[in-house]
């Protein structure tokens, strides 16, 4: 298997369990469903021990796509620069972990927190359940992905951004995104807008290689493209 990368882990409940040198050591307190290498439902643990452990678990993805004049679209979320894993890359347009208590359904509400948009889950596509796999040290995270697809016709002024986790949205040509990962081209073009300090909107119009996008497996990018052309058929 190809290898994976560590994103970027949101902390929103924690725990301050002991301090050496000035440092205080951060344990995640949010509970995850945890499940076996057949999707079992096995049980609960923390953030911490998921990861720790390497337990399957569920996470909720969200591409946005559009088509416009006859060319298909797909748009990228632009990763804050004061996040500690990733910073300042591009990403999915909205994804997010699924806590113990949620369903599949409740990940509708990372579209509504980070990028501002409020959609109901009937408005998305499942494109179905993904495993996303990540190892490196004191690290293994290993994901169940469900994965949706949303037919946007929200235009740019549209969103909203929660500056602490995304400082932009842009949007690439689905065909320029499938060449650059299996195709001929090292670089496309992308187009959207970034917030500056004062929360105005910048105008982004740029090329850009695969060295700014947080890494994926190949496989997810192949099954992401064929679902969303088959979706926009």
């Amino acid at each position: 298997m190809e290898k994976k990368w560590q994103r970027d882990i949101k902390v929103t409940s924690i725990q301050r369990i002991g301090e050496r040198n000035g440092k205080v050591r951060i344990i995640e307190t949010e509970m995850l469903k945890i499940f076996n290498e057949d999707r079992t439902h096995i049980g609960e643990a923390t953030r911490e021990e998921v990861h720790r452990l390497g337990h399957w678990h569920e996470v909720f993805h969200c591409w946005f796509v559009s088509r416009e004049d006859e060319v298909d679209y797909l748009y990228l979320q632009h990763r804050c620069s004061m996040k500690k894993d990733y910073p300042d890359l591009l990403d999915i347009t909205a994804a997010g972990h699924l806590l113990a208590h949620e369903t599949v359904e409740d990940g509708v509400r990372e579209i509504k927190e980070e990028l501002g948009i409020a959609l109901s889950f009937d408005e998305l596509v499942s494109v179905g359940v993904m495993e996303d796999c990540a190892t490196m040290e004191n690290f293994i995270d290993k994901e169940l992905v469900h994965l949706f697809i949303y037919k946007s016709t929200n235009p740019l002024s549209d969103f909203t951004l929660q500056k602490e986790e995304v400082s932009g949205i842009v949007k690439v040509k689905l065909e320029d995104f499938e060449k650059l990962w299996f195709g001929p081209i090292e670089e496309i073009h992308i187009q959207g807008f970034e917030m500056n300090d004062l929360g105005q909107h910048v105008t982004v119009d740029q090329y850009v290689g695969r060295d700014r996008f947080v890494p994926h497996e190949t496989s997810y990018y192949e099954g992401l493209i064929q679902s969303i052309k088959r979706e926009l058929k």
